[in-house]
């Protein structure tokens, strides 16, 4: 194995040029880019969400992913008849919201979309307006669901309290609901409070052992005049975390940590989604010495896009530097000896493969992390060596504990 290690030093060294020389030439990685897409929604959370036209669903997505209405709009595809699909990011996709329009409408026949989403869904969040008594429909399906998956959980969003307001007035100052119940802990309106009431008693008797949990929220655009504008989503993401699988606990963590920061919190779901794509192809012997490298340069791009600062090659020599060439060959000898690991008999399949999708995920991951840092400095005209070093290490101690979780959190596997 020792003998290997000078030649696989010069092969992943080279590695890392076509990492660099990719970045520097983005249209030498367009045929890639709809094959990292795919391999990205292979491993992406979806998102069910089950609610009748102008529910709310529009502000969820809008307010974990932080993308407009517009471009929420524009993005969604259709998967079947009457029913849409939202990915984020596009580039490498981390979380898809399933739409299923129609709910409620006359002559609407779910059986497509149930066949349809119930074999894509990780998790399913029944969206209704807080005053919306009829929810027949939602409470239907929700129902259907779960009589043939005892086991996951529901999610109750109540949407658009402030129509349940006296006129003139704004949500209260702290969230006024109870954790997992959804019941009032402080003043609300009594016609709110019998509303909600009435809601969470439709899904009284509901099949299946899963848990049930109703948030209230009220996710509003600034110009609607309430502050906060996405009311109890501290709340709500709480809920996702309990019920969700580990990679849609991981975008939500990130989201969380870079609150205030847009380009950060922008940033985090497609570094993840990227990692992602690098571990599934480093799980085959050596695609990942023709793979990751691509996968990486088109990371690079994106994150450069958010942050607004261009690649060139003065600012890929200064981004380089910050690792240094001992790190870099050190980095490319593990990678490569990685790979030859795989293709030794039975461990080499197994934890052999194991180790190198891991670490590909997490270097990977790692290095976008560093990128984030350096770009955000560097378009004020500051370069922090330093920095970008301890950025990057720390990243891979979080890379690696996510890559540790169990692949399905509750909801179990699809």
């Amino acid at each position: 194995m020792i003998g290997w290690l000078p030649r696989l030093s010069g092969i992943v060294a080279r590695q890392w040029s076509e990492l660099w020389s990719a970045v520097l030439d983005p249209a030498k990685g367009t045929r890639e880019s709809e094959a990292i897409a795919v391999a990205a929604r292979r491993n992406a959370t979806v998102v069910w969400l089950m609610g009748k036209v102008q529910s709310g669903k529009t502000s969820i997505v809008r307010a974990l992913t932080g993308c407009t209405d517009a471009e929420i709009g524009t993005g969604y595809a259709p998967c079947t008849r009457t029913a849409r699909i939202f990915e984020y990011p596009a580039e490498a996709p981390v979380i898809r919201f399933l739409d299923t329009r129609g709910l409620g409408e006359t002559h609407y026949d779910p059986a497509e979309d149930l066949a349809f989403c119930e074999s894509q869904t990780h998790l399913s969040i029944a969206v209704m307006k807080a005053l919306d008594p009829q929810q027949e429909a939602i409470v239907s399906l929700v129902g259907g669901v779960r009589s043939r998956r005892p086991g996951w959980p529901v999610i109750v969003a109540q949407t658009s309290l402030h129509e349940g307001y006296p006129a003139g007035t704004n949500h209260p100052p702290h969230y006024a609901f109870e954790p997992g119940s959804g019941l009032p802990a402080a003043d609300v309106p009594p016609e709110l409070v019998r509303s909600l009431a009435f809601q969470r008693g439709l899904f009284e008797g509901l099949p299946g052992k899963g848990p049930v949990s109703f948030v209230p929220i009220d996710f509003t655009l600034p110009e609607d005049g309430f502050r906060p504008v996405n009311y109890g989503l501290d709340a709500f993401v709480s809920a996702l975390q309990v019920a969700a699988p580990a990679g849609l606990v991981a975008v939500l963590q990130g989201i969380q940590s870079a609150t205030g920061n847009v380009r950060s919190a922008r940033a985090h779901p497609h570094v993840l989604g990227y990692a992602t794509v690098a571990a599934a192809a480093d799980a085959v012997p050596l695609a990942g010495l023709v793979a990751v490298p691509s996968v990486q340069a088109k990371m690079l791009h994106s994150l450069a896009a958010i942050y607004g600062v261009a690649w060139d090659r003065r600012t890929l020599r200064e981004f380089a530097s910050c690792f240094g060439t001992g790190a870099l060959i050190r980095a490319a000898s593990h990678l490569g000896i990685r790979q030859i690991v795989k293709l030794i008999p039975v461990y080499g399949q197994t934890a052999g493969a194991v180790a190198a999708s891991a670490a590909s995920f997490a270097t990977t991951f790692a290095l976008g992390k560093a990128a984030c840092y350096f770009l955000a400095r560097r378009r004020s005209g500051d370069v922090d060596v330093a920095g970008v070093a301890a950025v990057y290490s720390a990243a891979l101690a979080e890379a690696f504990s996510i890559a540790s979780r169990p692949a399905a959190g509750p909801a179990g596997p699809r």
